[in-house]
């Protein structure tokens, strides 16, 4: 028998149920006659409070609460994958077939379609022992994702049947296990597990592989470790959306989960029709066939925003443990964190600072720890990457929320308003911004990209500090009275920014580049440094060094140079080696 109770107070998306009537923290619960979805968020012998994800117009003190003796849960099966859900897992575009534009509240669908047949291979046989992420079936989603069925990971036991292989639903069976005690369990395709819940893995790795993005500030400045986690600051219109699409499409990640929690809903429009239309330059397959998109926009209820984070999570999880590298990018926490807020108002908790509760802090760890690179239970190796967007109000980075994630990610990457205003994107400011990832990639980039790799990062970013510091002297004085060898590290800290940090994401050529291209660049920009050095050196001004526009050669290399084309890097040696000699013929 469920347990029922009657509503006794109500305010906003906050329910109260008068007396202890055996509600178990964090269940999910049925409110009122429309069976609104709610979960049971405090108990004490005198009531129960209750979270409704749903608007709670209409409702009335005494209508009936409903427990569903489980807690809030996620159906984990073949359909996820190119499919777009709210908050709560339930899928938009069946809805929207439904009921039209707009959620209708107590709407009830499937959240996964129970009718389609899929394709299945059964993979193991009686007499089998399987035990918490055995692959039982495999099931091709789509054209890139095998769907690995797995035993649940609190399950284990011995195989007594399984199906032939051919088309099944996700509700028919496809394996019967005697479990230790003799009891015999069903398996399907689905499974249910709570969101709040991490699910379990064998070991985590240390970070030790980046997650190549092509995007040349991240990938050499900045870079973000797989199963690490990274935050993304930024105020209105700095691109922190475009900064995630660009690492939606092009990371190294196998699948995407883009959670969008408390956007603008025309945000939302722009990036589900764009998501439907990109090709994956991977595969050349939608980008669609290897994302889930999560749609929780601004006017929707603030509990199914706080929620949408963690079905997003578990949904990772949940591929993770068949072995793939699933990136979340999560626009934005802000979001999340004022619907924390709005919920504390009205359990009137004691408000910390600017408001938010006291447990951001807390809560926001809990939601990066779930990342890392990590052995599942089945042996194979996976790894949840989690990049969130932070939307600090009036772009003030000294905020609780930016504050708090600053605790918890070693890979911060703050976007500039001067720099977005100066339409220098990505606007991801190289001063402010820091990864606490390099010293443990060290030796990937080493056996991967090239040994001189790191001490070439390190020298552009020591030329591009020293230029900050000249930048002070010449507000004060001009450049003109600078020496020429410090007007030249101006020079080359302008050809980094534009040739080098600066990325077209609209060009064909530039809104990816491969590690071997970025090496190149890095080594050519400090050629021509090393050559311009010694022209000083021997009493050249920089006048003279401008007049042939070498610098504006470089420069546009990022264009010029086709990825397929790294042969062309010698001929722009040679370039600067030409460059070099005629100045020294002329002066002789």
């Amino acid at each position: 028998m469920s347990v029922t109770g009657n509503i006794y107070g109500i305010n906003g998306p906050i329910i109260t149920v008068k007396g202890n009537l055996g509600f178990k923290m964090s269940e999910m619960v049925y409110v009122g006659p429309m069976r609104l979805v709610g979960e049971v968020i405090a108990l004490n012998k005198e009531e129960t409070t209750i979270q409704v994800f749903e608007e709670t117009t209409g409702l009335r003190p005494g209508e009936i609460v409903e427990g569903a003796g489980s807690a809030i849960c996620v159906t984990l099966a073949p359909g996820i994958i190119t499919n777009i859900f709210d908050g709560i897992e339930r899928p938009l575009q069946l809805i929207g077939e439904k009921s039209g534009a707009f959620i209708p509240r107590g709407v009830n669908v499937d959240l996964l379609e129970r009718e389609r047949q899929w394709e299945t291979t059964i993979c193991v046989k009686p007499q089998d022992s399987v035990s918490g992420g055995t692959v039982i079936a495999e099931v091709p989603e789509t054209p890139a994702i095998l769907h690995k069925v797995m035993v649940p990971p609190d399950m284990d036991g011995t195989v007594i049947w399984a199906a032939e292989n051919g088309s099944y639903t996700i509700e028919e069976p496809l394996v019967k296990i005697r479990k230790p005690d003799g009891s015999e369990e069903t398996l399907t395709m689905a499974q249910r597990w709570p969101i709040r819940i991490p699910r379990p893995i064998h070991k985590r790795y240390p970070a030790d592989r980046p997650l190549v993005t092509g995007q040349r500030i991240l990938d050499t400045l900045f870079p973000i470790a797989k199963g690490g986690t990274a935050a993304i600051p930024g105020g209105f219109g700095t691109g922190k959306t475009m900064t995630q699409h660009q690492l939606a499409k092009w990371s190294d990640a196998d699948i995407i989960i883009y959670i969008g929690c408390g956007e603008r809903g025309n945000e939302m429009t722009n990036v589900l029709e764009e998501f439907s239309k990109l090709t994956d330059p991977k595969t050349g397959n939608l980008l669609m066939d290897r994302t889930t998109l999560i749609a929780n926009t601004s006017n929707m209820p603030v509990a199914a925003r706080e929620a949408s984070i963690y079905t997003g999570l578990t949904l990772a999880e949940y591929y993770r443990d068949m072995g793939y590298h699933v990136a979340i990018m999560a626009d934005s926490t802000s979001r999340w964190a004022e619907a924390l807020r709005e919920l504390s108002g009205r359990l009137e908790e004691m408000p910390a600072e600017e408001g938010f509760p006291a447990y951001l802090a807390s809560r926001l760890s809990a939601f990066y720890e779930r990342a890392g690179y990590v052995e599942n239970l089945n042996g194979t190796d996976g790894s949840v990457t989690i990049i969130g967007a932070v939307s600090p109000q009036g772009g003030d980075f000294s905020e609780p929320v930016t504050q708090n994630t600053k605790r918890f990610v070693r890979c911060f990457l703050a976007l500039d308003k001067a720099l977005a205003y100066a339409r220098h994107y990505p606007a991801i400011n190289w001063l402010t911004s820091y990864t606490e990832y390099l010293g443990d990639l060290e030796h990937w980039y080493g056996a991967n990209v090239g040994a001189d790799f790191v001490p070439c990062r390190n020298e552009l970013l020591h030329i591009l500090t020293t230029e900050s510091r000249l930048n002070e002297i010449v507000k004060l004085i001009g450049s003109d009275v600078l020496p020429d060898d410090q007007k030249l590290i101006l020079e080359i800290a302008r050809v980094i920014r534009l040739g080098f940090l600066q990325q077209n994401a609209f060009h064909a050529e530039d809104t990816f580049v491969p590690m071997e291209k970025q090496l190149e660049m890095m080594k050519i920009i400090l050629y021509l440094y090393e050559k311009c050095r010694a022209l000083i050196d021997l009493g050249m001004p920089m006048a003279l060094l401008k007049e042939n526009r070498i610098f504006e050669k470089i420069i546009a290399i990022k264009y010029d140079v086709a990825n397929k084309d790294m042969y062309k890097f010698e001929e722009y040696r040679q370039m600067v080696d030409d460059f070099y000699q005629g100045l020294m013929d002329s002066n002789a």
